[in-house]
């Protein structure tokens, strides 16, 4: 059974300049015809999902009657949802639009929060202000949200280690369980990649934006809030469980222009194309436009790829019963040089290894510890 189900909205009022993920400027008509045919693949829907989870693109970009069309075919599952988050941005974030998702089942909201700071915001090419973005978290816990992520980003260009100590500090005071903290990347293709290219932005020192980062798993910690995967932070009980889903690498279904549904060891990506996708769904055409059956080997590898990214790393009998491989055996080329560059550290039971888990730089390095398992 898949355990996951995720659904992709395309649309935000305006594109940020360092997004790479596929959305376009919202246009009503089209999003009408979209949801439209995302609700005919909802209602189609057999197997219950213990966790649900909305993003883009910005869903609460979508006007009241979509949301309220899309959220309807997803109200049979709820006695199965464990964990229901819709993604939001604070200038679209209404009261009504929180009211309709509350009495929908959804029991978690992640809010693009992304900087306390107007400067940064704005350099960012955010639409909201940063008292918006505070009022929209604190209306949604005075409306019943108990569950509440924010996003933040640090290592903008100019940003110095102090102010983001001080957002940090900020953030804690909020009445927030969860806490995501993203390095900026520049992405090819985005705004942001020619700004560096043309050399109107210079990123910010490796050192400084590790610092920030360090600064975070610290402060945080301080808090209350765990470091359980790389980029997120939780209070006791509020990991995000659609997440680990794709942590642990356990089946899901994607839904939506460019969604990734994985299942039997099998990847499925569907068709970026928006209004191609609209125009197959309603001639009942496939929407996949690459698949992959992995092989066992491969598909164990990518499981140690995605679970080293989190704290408790990989308990080497979950691993096998899991894959039914040995892991020390399937990376035997890999752990050598990670754990002597102090990136690993074994958990042992006397001397024996019964599990793996990366090391404070291990977290720094996390992308290239990933990449060296696969």
């Amino acid at each position: 059974m898949e355990k996951a189900l995720y659904i992709h909205i395309p649309f935000c009022r305006r594109k940020c300049v360092y997004c790479a993920f596929h959305s376009v400027v919202y246009d009503e008509r089209t999003a009408a015809s979209y949801i439209s045919a995302l609700t005919d693949q909802i209602e189609k829907l057999n197997s219950p999902f213990a966790t649900v989870y909305i993003g883009g693109g910005t869903p609460t970009a979508l006007d009241m009657p979509l949301l309220e069309k899309l959220l309807a075919p997803i109200k049979r599952f709820l006695p199965a949802i464990s964990e229901f988050t819709v993604e939001a941005n604070p200038e679209s974030l209404t009261d009504e639009k929180m009211a309709l998702f509350l009495e929908s089942g959804v029991n978690r909201l992640s809010i693009g929060v992304q900087s306390m700071r107007e400067q940064k915001l704005k350099k960012l090419g955010r639409l909201h202000s940063a008292r918006q973005a505070i009022d929209a978290v604190r209306r949604a816990n005075k409306r019943g949200f108990k569950n509440i992520n924010i996003d933040l980003i640090y290592g903008v260009w100019g940003e110095e280690v102090d102010s983001w100590k001080k957002e940090i500090r900020e953030a804690v005071e909020l009445p927030v369980t969860h806490i995501s903290c993203y390095g900026l990347t520049y992405e090819k293709e985005t705004p942001l990649w020619e700004a560096v290219r043309n050399s109107s932005v210079k990123p910010l020192e490796d050192d400084a934006a590790a610092a920030m980062y360090e600064l975070a798993i610290d402060s945080l910690a301080l808090r209350g809030f765990k470091q359980y995967e790389v980029s997120n932070f939780a209070k006791e009980g509020f990991g995000c469980r659609h997440n680990l889903t794709y942590w642990s690498n356990d089946p899901y279904v994607g839904l939506g222009a460019s969604a990734v549904s994985y299942k039997d060891g099998s990847r499925e990506e569907n068709l970026s194309d928006i209004d191609e996708y609209i125009r197959r769904c309603g001639e009942g055409k496939t929407l996949i436009v690459s698949s992959e059956k992995l092989p066992p080997a491969k598909r164990a590898k990518e499981t140690a790829a995605v679970k080293i990214r989190t704290k408790e790393g990989i308990d080497f009998e979950w691993f096998r019963q899991k894959t039914g491989f040995d892991f020390m055996e399937l990376e035997k080329n890999a752990l050598p040089e990670l754990v002597e560059n102090g990136l690993l550290k074994y958990r042992k039971e006397g001397n024996v290894p019964m599990g793996i888990s990366l090391k404070r730089k291990g977290f720094l390095l996390c992308d290239s510890v990933s990449s060296s398992f696969l």
